[in-house]
């Protein structure tokens, strides 16, 4: 129950951050926007490791040793989120007047980021597998990729399809 709980938060929390990213803004209301959205995406943050904590069995002393690389994983992976959302705001930008040089871009940009996030998981499989034995860490790199996947989902749903 508790995790149906948590993964509705999670969809309803990722559908209001990403449901305005692509409309024009003020400056006034951009900064505004972009206050709310660091402050959703921390909720979001903690939320997760919340969920992470529920779904994984630790002993003291996996946890003592895991919860370290999974903050450094998590601070890399916002760097990277930071680059989605501006990716998103360069579309939402130019969504009226995209040519077809800044729509190539784009999608060379975005599956750039994708690589990116790829990159990231591949860098901490030997990190977290030097703390977690080899379910453990099968777990942790599932968790993280349905969770990454439910974000894509929810993005994708609201970022309109560039019309020809």
């Amino acid at each position: 129950m508790k995790k149906t709980v948590f993964a509705a938060f999670v969809l309803v929390g990722l559908f209001l951050v990403s449901g305005g990213v692509v409309k024009a803004q003020t400056s006034d209301a951009k900064a505004e926007y972009d206050k709310y959205v660091a402050l959703m995406r921390q909720d979001l943050r903690s939320g997760k490791k919340q969920f992470m904590a529920l779904n994984m069995t630790l002993t003291d002393t996996e946890a003592t040793k895991f919860w370290p690389v999974y903050d450094q994983y998590t601070a890399e992976q916002a760097k990277l989120f930071d680059s989605r959302i501006k990716l998103i705001e360069e579309y939402g930008a130019n969504f009226e007047k995209l040519t077809d040089a800044t729509a190539a871009s784009l999608n060379q940009r975005s599956i750039t980021l994708d690589k990116s996030f790829t990159s990231l998981r591949l860098k901490y499989i030997p990190l977290v597998a030097k703390v977690l034995p080899g379910k453990k860490s099968a777990l942790f790199f599932q968790l993280d990729k349905r969770i990454g996947l439910l974000i894509d989902l929810q993005i994708a749903a609201q970022i309109p399809l560039v019309v020809q």
